[in-house]
Parts: structure tokens; sequence; C-alpha cells
């Protein structure tokens, strides 16, 4: 099993969040994954969706990788659209794909999240935190990178933050 996988849900391709999982998945030699590149659905009560690409993709993850880091801009206090889907989407595996389901338990979680300014409350990470403690997730740690430190903070701090993944609630 591979150890770490990010799973990068933003709009802009080279936006901030974009260039910086860049950087840290070529420094740390960690696969990434954009959403982009993917059809994924909203959730549907009704499994209509059942055939895009969100049930192939989150199962390799689950059998390949026992730590998944989901990076994120935030956008108007939350995370992207992207990742929100794919978050909504952790719910069929509650319901139609258990089996894939219970291989959430115990897998470690990071998050990492960039903005234009440095006001990132603790309101934004509960969604987040309390979705991967219900599903048995466990939360090692979480980055929120600033715009304007973007480029030099990341490449001074990659190294330590993936190093110590016990690390609790790192802001660079």
């Amino acid at each position: 099993m591979n150890s770490t996988i990010i799973i990068l849900g933003t709009s802009r391709r080279n936006g901030n969040t974009a260039r910086l999982v860049s950087k840290i998945s070529k420094y740390s030699n960690i696969s990434l994954i954009n959403l982009s590149d993917y059809y994924i659905a909203e959730y549907d009560y009704e499994h209509k969706n059942k055939t895009d690409d969100f049930l192939p993709l989150i199962t390799d993850v689950l059998q390949n990788y026992s730590q998944i880091i989901f990076a994120t801009p935030v956008y108007w206090y939350s995370t992207s659209a992207k990742m929100k889907i794919f978050m909504d989407r952790l719910t069929d595996l509650l319901s139609i794909r258990t089996d894939i389901g219970r291989k959430l338990r115990g897998k470690k979680v990071g998050i990492i999240t960039s903005s234009i300014g440095n006001n990132l409350g603790d309101a934004f990470w509960l969604p987040l935190t309390e979705t991967f403690a219900y599903l048995g997730m466990e939360v090692c740690y979480k980055a929120h990178f600033y715009e304007d430190n973007i480029e030099e903070e990341a490449l001074e701090n990659i190294k330590e933050l993936f190093s110590a993944p016990k690390q609790l609630d790192t802001e660079v």
C-alpha cells in the first residue's frame, strides 16, 4: 500500500492551491489526484449517479493509500464546490457501497487549504473534522496557506509538515 495521496478540489487548475499541492507532491513524492479530471455528480438519494467516476476513484484511493490529504481553496468561508461534492458523495459509502465505506475507518487524513488572507476561523474546519470523525478517520494535521506566502512558505514548511503527520493545527 502506498502511503499518501493528495485529493485536490479546485476550480482553477493553475490556482494557488493547485500550485501549492503540485510542489508538495513533487517534493515529497506524493501522488496527486485533481478532481477536475473526473466527472463526479452531486449526491443523489436515488443513486442515479452510480456510473460516474466517484466509486471507481474512491475505491482505488481506499485500497491503495493509508493517508489522504484533502486540498481545497477557501471560497466564501467554505471548501470549493468540487470538494463539497466529493465529500457529499462519501454518503454513498454508507448506503450503497458499505464494503468500500468500511475502508474509511482508520485512514489518516490531512487537510490543506489556501486563500487570499489570514481570515480562516475555527468554524471552517468543523464540517471537515466532524465528517472525518464520524467516518472513523483520524485528522492528523491541517494547514492553511496564505496567498502572499504560498511560494516561499510552501517549500520551507513542506518537509516539517509531512515528516510530522501527528502534528495538529499547523498554521503556516
